[in-house]
């Protein structure tokens, strides 16, 4: 098993890998890759494939935000997304790929890293107590859409 920057041949594969994370979409997320591979992308610095027999099987996404819940780094890389397929769960592929991203992050000078998931999972709030992250808030958020603005 091997962790390894993304690449365009894995479109496919994190296409899917996104749809079963967040199913409510229109175009399997080929969009949001696409602006990744562009260079365009609001929602992903880096992202790591996580490839087992030549089969991409998990991906960590990885984000700069200029806040987090219990930061006070005015910037701090942001763990976007974070799946492993269920039938390789409990291998450590998940731990590995945020080894990856911690490293990545030490690397450019960074001193924090943050994540979220829903307040009902969990599973993934389990993983992310087991790797060391600690809770800093549980909140609901909101938005409302302006007119003419």
């Amino acid at each position: 098993m091997i962790i390894r920057e993304a690449v365009k041949n894995d479109i496919t594969a994190w296409s899917q890998m996104r749809t079963d994370l967040w199913p409510d979409t229109d175009d399997q997320h080929v969009a949001a890759i696409n602006e990744y591979f562009l260079g365009s992308s609001n929602d992903i610095v880096k992202a790591w494939m996580a490839v087992s027999n030549a089969e991409v099987i998990g991906f960590l996404e990885l984000n700069i935000r200029s806040f987090a819940e219990g930061s006070r780094s005015k910037e701090i890389p942001y763990i976007e997304a974070w799946y492993i397929k269920p039938a390789y769960r409990g291998n450590s592929y998940g731990a590995l790929l945020m080894q990856q991203a911690e490293q990545w992050a030490v690397s450019c000078g960074y001193s924090e890293l943050a994540s979220d998931t829903q307040t009902d999972n969990d599973i993934s709030i389990a993983m992310h107590k087991h790797l060391g992250f600690f809770e800093t808030d549980r909140i609901v958020c909101f938005l409302k859409r302006l007119k003419n603005a």
